[in-house]
């Protein structure tokens, strides 16, 4: 099977009240946690890709797991750009096999960001690539991602119509309270989604898929494990899994999840590395670290995006 866009997924997603999850991706085990997982529940898969995550790998390596990935599985597979700053990288990436790349003009006024929206979203048509536009500002740090508590902003769901009428992105993130990084929310702090904000979205963009970003949850058990084997994440709060389902059940069709892979896998390395000093051959701390991916994935599926067995 070969890469698929969005398009089809959003739409099964839309009508049936389930998201896809958009997983990031870096190397090898990643990449095989996560499809091994969806290939076990038989759901679609959007894996994406930052700029953090080209620099370090190279977009050609990335690209040819995923096809191997595409192989392995047979599932249905986009392959998406997180975060592109403009229309260079988005380019690099549309030529370069990518199915769906995002367009990150949210830091600009709304006449800026949607002039180079629009100016990514015609050459991506021309080739056949869908496009994800930003309104709203999300706060938080993840790769080249790092905006303040006090630059962020909700999405305005009055500029929404507009937005969507003048780019023709394909779907559009929305900034409703989720929040980049693994330390979103101060000690104390309750974090909450605005619904009535994704409500209003909704009404003025009736069947057009809408996207979160910064979802991860910062599981406990993760955190636990990684305090309890030399490291200091006390203070990690992330989204609650049923708010996060209840914004599937919605408009929400891409749920992106970042973080919460990063701290799957470094729980599985430093609980190996601790119990087994003596080892140095990395395959052997590797393999605990995509086993902790592929059971996060799997369980992601089934209890928050509700994608199992929609491939």
């Amino acid at each position: 099977m070969p890469l698929v866009t969005s398009t089809e997924m959003f739409k099964k997603a839309y009508e049936g009240g389930y998201a896809i999850g958009a997983f990031n991706v870096n190397n090898m085990e990643i990449v095989q946690g996560i499809t091994e997982a969806a290939m076990e529940v038989n759901a679609p898969l959007i894996l994406q890709v930052s700029a953090g995550a080209r620099k370090y790998a190279k977009h050609v390596y990335l690209m040819k797991l995923i096809e191997a990935a595409i192989e392995d599985t047979g599932l249905p597979i986009c392959v998406h750009l997180d975060h592109g700053e403009d229309f260079e990288i988005c380019k690099s990436c549309i030529d370069g096999g990518f199915t769906s790349v995002m367009i990150d003009g949210s830091k600009h006024s709304f006449e800026d960001n949607i002039r180079m929206t629009r100016q990514v979203v015609e050459y991506a048509h021309d080739h056949g690539v869908v496009v994800e536009g930003e309104l709203g500002r999300l706060a938080g740090i993840e790769d080249a991602v790092n905006v303040s508590a006090e630059d962020s902003s909700y999405t305005r769901p009055e500029e929404v119509e507009e937005f969507v009428s003048r780019t023709g992105v394909d779907s559009l993130a929305i900034a409703i309270g989720t929040s980049h990084g693994a330390f979103k929310f101060k000690p104390g702090q309750k974090p909450q989604l605005r619904f009535d904000i994704l409500e209003e979205v909704e009404r003025r963009l009736p069947g057009f898929p809408i996207v979160l970003h910064g979802s991860s949850s910062v599981i406990p058990e993760y955190v636990d494990i990684i305090n309890a084997n030399g490291g200091r994440l006390k203070d990690a709060i992330g989204i609650p899994e049923e708010m996060l389902r209840e914004a599937a059940r919605m408009a929400v069709c891409k749920i992106n999840i970042d973080s919460d892979l990063r701290l799957a896998m470094t729980a599985g390395v430093r609980q190996q590395l601790a119990a087994h000093p003596e080892q140095f051959d990395p395959r052997q701390f590797l393999t605990p670290g995509r086993d902790f991916i592929r059971d996060l994935v799997k369980k992601k599926i089934i209890n928050v995006l509700g994608c199992d067995g929609k491939a």
